[in-house]
Formats: C-alpha cells, structure tokens, sequence
C-alpha cells in the first residue's frame, strides 16, 4: 500500500482503492505482512506526517524512522516478536520520475501509531490530559528556512540551525545534510518561544485547586507560542520548604521548561532561612507578597518590611500583589450587604483606588529598604500612576500587566448569565473602560515592562460555588495559551509597537528581569531552542471548543485576529504544528534562576550614597 501526492494536491492510494482529498502526506502501515490477531487493529491504523522540504531525495525522510523508533519501546507485547510490516513512503511529484519508490523494513514488538481521525481540536490522546499525552514528533537537527528572525533589539533575514536543543547558527543561507529536518518560514517571523512569568498551575485556592495541571496547561502554552513559565509555590501552613516540595512533584509531569517563585505569607526564623535555603541551594530568585486576601495569604506591613530586606540580603527579586486587603474585606462585607450578590459584587468590593493605594505603599517601603520591586498584575490606571511616578523618581520597579487587564473592561461582569460573568472573577478584577487602554500605552511606552497572564483557570463547575455571594466564586481567568495571540492582535496589529517590542514584552525582559538571558528569550548561538513561528497573514480565532486548556469556558471567546502561531519548538524539538500538538508527559525541565540579577546591578552604590547624605553630625557628649 504506497501513499502518494499528486500535483493536484490530491493524496493518491496505488495498490489500493483509496483516493483522499488532502494537501496531507500520509504514510500507512502495510499490512502485507500480518498475523490475523492484528488485522482488525492494522486496518484501522495509519501515521500522518507532513515532510518538509529536508526529506531524501527518494521521500524517505529521518522523522519517519525515529517516530517509529520511538513507538518500538512502548509496544511491548501487543506484537508478535515475527510480525514484520513494511512502510513505503510516497514521492514528492518531481521525484516520481527520478527515484524509485523505496520500501523499508521493521521488527515491531508494538504497533503504536496516531490514529487517522485524530481530534478537532488537534489534540492526540483521549479525554483531557489523556488526549495531549503523546510523543513528539522531532528531530534534534532542524533547519528554520528563510525567515524574518526577530530578537527585542535586531531583525533580520536568515536562518537558524538548531542541534540538540540548542541554537547553534543564525546567519543568511545555512546549508545542512540530508538528515537535518527543514522547515519552511518564508515571509513568516521567527522568534524566541514565549515566556509568561505569572501563572498558577494546580493551585490550591478558595476551598478547590485550579483546573489546568503542569501538563495541561504547559500543552496549552506550547500550543499558543510560550515555551515556559514561572508558576508561584505555595507555602504549606507557611511552610516554604514543605511547599516547594510539593510543587517539584505536582512538575514531575511537565512537559515545558518551567521555573519557580515563592510565595511569602507570614514571617518568622523558619521563613527567612528556607528563603536562604531556596535561593542557594533550589534555583528560586523571586519571592511574592501578598496584601491582599485577608485571613488566607495576606502579611502584614511588617511582615513585608522583613521580608523585604531578606530579598536583598540574598539577590532576590520581592514581588507583590498590591491591594489594600483590610478594605477590600470591608468592601466586601458592605457590597454583599447591600444585597448584591452577583458577579458584579467583586469589582464594585476591590476598587482601582484600593490597588492604587497598596501599590504606592510597596513601592515607598521597597524604596525605604532599597531594594527591586515587581508589581504583579497592574490592572488600573491607579496603581499604573503610582508606578510612573516612582520610575521617573529613579525607583526600580517593575511593572507587569496581564493579558486580560488589556484586553477587556468590566462590563463583562455585568452579564445576565451567571455562568459568562463568574467566567472574568480575578483579583485584581478586570477594571472599567480605560483602564486597559491607558495600560497598552504604558506597555508601549516602557513604563510597564512585560506581559503575564495570571494563568489560574477553574471550571464553570467551581466557579458556581459562588453562585448566590460573589466572595465565594473562585478567582481566576485562562490566558497562558491566549497571551501570544491577543497582544500580537492589541499592540502589533494595531500599530502601537514593533515586532522588536513584542519580542521584548512577551519574551526577553522576562529573560532578564529573573537573569536567564540569553539562556532564553533570544535567537542567538548558545541560547536554548525555544522558538515560534508566526504568519502575520494567516487569521486566529479564539474558543473553548478549540483551546487545550481542560476548562469549559474562555474570557476571549470568538476573538479573531490576523497572525497565526504556527510552529512552536521547544527543548529543539517540534511541539505544535499544523494545528497538532506533539507532548510528552515528563519530557519538561525545571530552569534554575539565579539570584542577584541585572535589577541589582550598583545597588550597593546607591546605599553608599544613601548612607553618605545622611551626614551625621559628631557631638560632644559632656
């Protein structure tokens, strides 16, 4: 059974009767060769594959063999040892004339291959995590041809030659051997992968644990362009030790490079040395304050003020969730008792001024204690102005907006359907029109620095714990797959920043700001394999019908752009193509990130000075 393309486009069966309409290659088992237990599963089996221009002369391409390769350790024992099946592999059309088909030979002891019908959505596998457990197909040469290659400082027209992982050469016209997998990326950008620096990947929140785990949502992202994350460790009854062993477990099943933060939510002895412990020993350089959530993770100014002075003592970057949590509790209590119980009950409980507030007060005791901060999710044009003035002063701080906080107002909160409103519940909330547009123009403007997404996704399910009080609903919105997407369309699309910028903002001043560049978030010689393709002509369109996360709803649901993802390479190795994802569970690396990062480049000058203008005057004491 020989599987070839016409000139047509058309994917012709000989020694068959099947003619499939498809711009598809297709590669089926033969099952000249069978034992009669098998033929019921051989008829239904047969590997899709799309070659690129690097397959042999006579249509055999490597990626063929070492997906086969790949599937003989799994099948142990579903094949009788002396069951052999041949492949053919069809010709390109201008090869029919000069090669002759050639066919190969293998001793399966398992016969594993992508069922034909696949899913809709892209995935392979069956049911939620199960359905994105599959292995990759990949190469550890690839060649990306002839793509506009974009770094945050530099563009230019070349190609990238990746080996092992790594990217090994950028220049105009590589030229590899015949075993180098070849992509295609005329007129398309090619860029670092993603990096989202804010996500909570099955976090234990509000009496449940958010839907998307280390595979789920790290299947989502590579489908969406980012290649990795940093997820926020909990503590365990403020234990940071026990609580980030905890996370390294939940991680054994990732399948994306990740790394972590570390949240603070008390002080004590214990707390500043596991701080010490995690930074020294755990590759940990950022750790998160809460000012918000009153009873749960919220410290206390004090608290913070320690905590503060530990993160410079050991380079590490304090971040904070900045809300004034004491009135945001007596909003609450005001709100509900005003008999709105709804959705809408949440942003009228946590107003932009209560961000504003917390958010001037960090940056005033950060700036007391002189050391970096980094306001996580700026939602409002409050806590933005705040952040303004402290820059122009010369105050390190930096600012990350999230993807919904951009995107949308409030007004979706209002809706009628309780199931559409609780769907945008986050803290801080989702703020009134204008609010998103005075954020875009910081991020374009350099007031703001990076984007991340606040990843922390629950179901309609347990979003409805809080049908009848808006305090119960859990917080939290999808993006770590959107994110890609929806800035490319808000800041590119509209004009507002380059494609320099949106390197810079989704990919390398993460890099930076938590000291892995140029490890990731470049396109250089040395640096890791991650790397997206775009088409900036081909369209996207938003849907939970369609997305990877295991949640049933979508905040950007029906939103279509112009610019499509269309490749996502990770660790060297190609995880989303043609609408297709290609996983594998425990294949994902956690990244070390080093403390003292270029955030704390001349800080002890800064002190120097500091303490020199104090100018103490020397009394005679009689």
């Amino acid at each position: 059974m020989i599987v070839c393309r016409t000139t047509e486009g058309k994917s012709r069966q000989t020694g068959g009767s099947l003619l499939r309409d498809s711009n598809e290659w297709l590669i089926w088992i033969s099952t000249s060769w069978r034992s009669d237990s098998l033929l019921p599963l051989l008829q239904q089996q047969k590997t899709r594959f799309r070659p690129s221009s690097s397959a042999d002369d006579c249509g055999i391409s490597r990626a063929v063999e070492e997906l086969i390769e790949r599937n003989m350790e799994m099948i142990t024992g579903r094949v009788r040892k002396k069951s052999v099946f041949r492949v053919f592999v069809g010709l390109r059309p201008r090869q029919m004339r000069s090669c002759a088909l050639l066919s190969f030979q293998f001793l399966l002891l398992l016969l594993v291959v992508v069922p034909s019908s696949g899913f809709s959505d892209g995935m392979c596998g069956l049911e939620v995590e199960e359905r994105l457990n599959c292995m990759p197909v990949s190469s550890s040469k690839i060649l990306v041809r002839g793509g506009i290659v974009v770094n945050a400082d530099y563009q230019q027209n070349a190609d990238v030659y990746i080996e092992d992982g790594i990217i090994k050469l950028v220049a105009p016209n590589i030229k590899v051997s015949d075993d180098v997998k070849i992509i295609d990326a005329t007129g398309k950008f090619v860029m670092p992968g993603g990096i989202d620096p804010h996500t909570h990947l099955e976090m234990p929140f509000m009496g449940t644990e958010s839907a998307d785990n280390f595979f789920t949502g790290q299947a989502a992202a590579l489908a969406g362009g980012t290649t990795m994350h940093i997820d926020f460790a909990l503590p365990i009854d403020g234990d940071l030790a026990a609580g980030y062993d905890s996370y390294v477990k939940k991680a054994e099943i990732s399948c994306m490079d990740y790394g972590f933060h570390m949240a603070i939510t008390t002080w004590n002895e214990n707390v500043a040395k596991d701080m010490e412990t995690l930074v020294k020993e755990k590759g940990i350089n950022s750790f998160k304050f809460f000012l918000a959530y009153k009873g749960s993770l919220m410290v206390t100014d004090e608290e913070f003020l320690q905590g503060l002075k530990k993160c410079k003592e050991l380079g590490a970057l304090a971040q904070v969730h900045a809300e004034n949590g004491d009135a945001v509790a007596e909003g609450q209590t005001r709100i509900f008792e005003l008999g709105i119980t709804g959705p809408e009950g949440h942003p009228l409980s946590r107003p932009s001024v209560l961000e504003g507030e917390a958010t001037g007060r960090a940056i005033k005791l950060a700036h007391f204690v002189n050391t970096p901060l980094y306001v996580v999710h700026v939602m409002s044009i409050d806590a933005l102005d705040e952040i303004a003035r402290a820059r122009a002063q010369g105050i390190r701080v930096v600012g990350e907006p999230v993807t919904s906080g951009l995107a949308l107002n409030d007004s979706v909160l209002w809706d009628s359907d309780f199931q559409t409103a609780a769907k945008y519940v986050m803290s801080p909330p989702i703020r009134p029109a204008g609010h998103n547009k005075a954020l875009q123009a910081a991020l374009a403007n350099g007031i703001l620095q990076l984007v991340g997404t606040d990843h922390c996704t629950f179901t309609s399910e347990q979003k409805a714990v809080g049908k009848h009080d808006f305090r119960k609903i859990p917080n939290g919105v999808n993006g770590i797959e959107e994110r890609m997407h929806i800035i490319w369309d808000l800041m590119v699309n509209s004009g507002k920043i380059s494609v320099k910028d949106y390197v810079r903002i989704t990919s390398t001043a993460c890099a930076q700001i938590f000291n892995i560049y140029p490890q990731k978030g470049a396109i250089l010689a040395g640096s890791d394999a991650d790397i997206i393709i775009l088409n900036p002509s081909r369209s996207t369109t938003i849907s939970s019908k369609t997305h990877h996360s295991t949640i049933d709803t979508n905040i950007y649901e029906g939103w279509s752009m112009k610019g499509n993802i269309e490749v996502t390479i990770s660790q060297g190795k190609v995880v989303w193509a043609n609408g297709q994802l290609f996983v594998e569970r425990g294949a994902g690396r956690y990244i070390p990130l080093s403390p003292f990062g270029p955030l704390f480049d001349g800080l002890d000058k800064l002190d120097a000075a500091r303490i020199h203008s104090y100018n103490p005057r020397h009394r005679t004491v009689v």
